[in-house]
């Protein structure tokens, strides 16, 4: 084995305990005491969501300029920024639009493309690090999308409806204040049924399936099992804290990973053991953009007709602007993918 295969060898083993043990843990540690206990000051809850502006959530997509030119081994140019900022301009413009004139339709398509966007993150640590080859088929890479992706979306609609209609209603309420009403049946006792029986068949499909699919236990139990916790994890935690620790700690970590293995310099950490020095580099690349995207906050809460006024109207401001960034960060992310062959 050559040296530059030893190396890469090394910093995907460092990546993927970095990718998923934060992951397990944290899930593990914020769920159990919700076998517990019923419920969790509203606050409190807020608090990773409002964290994730600053502590990798909001981050993790600030490095989408760097990841393609990295890929194909060139250094940042004056290109590359006119090429991905026209995306963030197009598609973020014309998203916010939408907000604007559709808010229903919009927060409808945020459900959906978060639903396709949290799966599709999951497809780079599966096959690249874990090693679930059978991932690679195109029927599996749909059902892992659309299980991984409905944990987040699909279960606390099943087990906390209250809670999914109010940040659906404080979202839509910051553009129309009457118009989240027209989204009412979608949380009726029948329709949840419906998302239930869809999503638990999502879930058995993706596991027998996979099972089906390969010899190779390893991957597949790490596949299932997780697909298990995320599950559980979004039946019994409060959504709004669930996500806000989900986006930080497991999306937002295993993206991070993956795009460090992009950069020379933080391959050669991860070998090397100096792995604070990746964490400096990403820190390094990350802060300029996300100070930027936070700043078009203060223009969306000039915009918005509805002026926020407490914390819940600020975080609800705060997920229109994610909604906003996520659209073409999705974009980039999937020509990254397409050109990785791992859609």
């Amino acid at each position: 084995m050559g040296t530059a295969q030893t190396v890469h060898k090394r910093a995907r083993s460092t990546a993927k305990r970095w990718s998923f043990r934060p992951g397990w843990v944290t899930l593990v540690l914020v769920g159990v005491p919700f076998l517990f206990i019923s419920d969790l000051p509203l606050t409190y809850q807020f608090v990773p969501l409002v964290a994730s502006a600053i502590v990798l959530g909001m981050p993790h997509g600030a490095v989408d300029h760097l990841l393609l030119p990295r890929e194909r081994g060139e250094g940042l140019s004056r290109d590359w920024m006119v090429f991905v900022g026209l995306i963030y301009l197009v598609f973020g413009v014309l998203y916010t639009l939408v907000w604007f004139v559709s808010p229903v339709g919009a927060f409808v398509f945020f459900i959906l493309l978060t639903w396709f966007h949290w799966g599709q993150g999951e497809l780079y640590p599966l096959v690249e690090l874990v090693g679930a080859e059978y991932v690679r088929g195109r029927m599996q890479q749909i059902l892992t999308v659309l299980a991984r992706g409905g944990a987040p979306m699909l279960v606390p609609l099943i087990a906390f409806p209250e809670q999914y209609e109010f940040v659906a209603t404080s979202l839509i309420g910051l553009f129309d204040a009457g118009a989240a009403a027209a989204l009412s049946p979608v949380f009726e006792p029948t329709s949840r049924l419906l998302v239930a029986v869809l999503y638990g068949s999502l879930v058995g499909s993706t596991i027998i399936s996979g099972y089906l699919q390969t010899d190779k236990r390893g991957p597949w139990m790490v596949d299932a099992s997780e697909l298990l916790l995320l599950t559980g994890f979004f039946l019994v935690v409060p959504p709004i804290l669930a996500i806000g620790v989900y986006f930080c700690f497991w999306h937002s970590v295993r993206h991070i990973v993956s795009t460090t293995l992009l950069h020379d310099g933080s391959v050669h950490s991860f070998t090397t053991g100096q792995s604070t020095r990746v964490v400096t580099q990403f820190i390094r690349d990350a802060a300029p953009l996300t100070a930027v995207a936070l700043s078009f906050m203060t223009l969306l809460y000039l915009l918005v007709p509805q002026t926020p006024t407490g914390l819940a109207d600020l975080v609800a401001l705060y997920l229109v602007l994610i909604a906003v960034l996520t659209l073409p960060h999705v974009v980039i992310v999937t020509i990254l993918d397409r050109r990785q062959k791992i859609l």
